[in-house]
């Protein structure tokens, strides 16, 4: 399937575009049923948030039918600025009713516990003998090696088929200890965006586009079933 780009001006124009598209979805999606979104940290995956919160047309979304989750999260103590859903938290609070999945944190358990409570937490939201939810969006954002989640170039990590959800160790990016959905669970979703901001960004965006090996590029692995979109500044974009 190709991949559709869409191009903003600035990292606060694109936040903007990709928050105006969520609610496009989600409108029709919660006047039905129940919609789950996987979110991504970083600075741009905290923008669409805000915006998001803001939105004028954020009533237009049952916000009491939206599990929200995160592709990965960093093992630390749960109010940890390193945490991708610390900057999220009161964004969050705004959409009433929403439903927030959050990974454990030190205080809760081991590693290996902590994405092993994940993963079951995913199964318990899964429709029946599915191992997790069908995304209706999976938020990524790109790091300048390709990486998705916690999945990075030239690890094991980014072939495992079996696992919902995968204890990271020794993380090539602090801190070391991270919880992070695998690339089956990612590509399981109905629509996969890339939110990528910055030249820093622009040779990982090139790799993508080439489709560059799993080991290569991660973010050159994620696909949804319904499309995949790379949201980039002009910077990412390398315009």
């Amino acid at each position: 399937m190709a991949r559709e780009e869409v191009t903003a001006a600035s990292k606060n124009e694109l936040a903007a575009v990709a928050a105006s598209r969520l609610i496009d979805v989600l409108a029709p999606a919660t006047a039905e049923r129940d919609a789950h979104v996987s979110l991504t940290g970083g600075s741009m995956g905290s923008a669409v948030l805000e915006v998001l919160a803001a939105h004028d047309r954020r009533g237009a979304v049952d916000w009491s039918r939206v599990h929200f989750w995160y592709s990965d999260e960093r093992f630390t103590e749960r109010e940890s600025a390193e945490r991708n859903i610390t900057p999220a938290r009161e964004p969050l609070a705004q959409l009433a009713g929403a439903v927030v999945h959050e990974p454990w944190s030190i205080e809760d358990g081991s590693l290996d516990d902590a994405a092993a409570a994940y993963a079951a937490e995913l199964a318990g939201a899964a429709p029946e003998g599915a191992a997790a939810p069908a995304f209706d969006v999976v938020f990524l954002g790109v790091g300048p090696d390709a990486h998705i989640a916690s999945l990075f170039p030239g690890r094991d990590e980014i072939l495992a088929t079996e696992a919902t959800v995968l204890p990271i160790r020794n993380s090539p990016k602090p801190p070391p200890e991270r919880v992070t959905f695998t690339l089956p669970i990612i590509n399981g979703a109905l629509r996969v965006w890339m939110v990528v901001a910055g030249a820093d960004k622009a040779e990982a965006v090139t790799k993508i586009r080439a489709n560059a090996a799993p080991q290569d590029a991660p973010a050159a692995q994620a696909e949804g079933s319904i499309e995949t979109v790379l949201f980039l500044d002009e910077a990412a974009a390398g315009l």
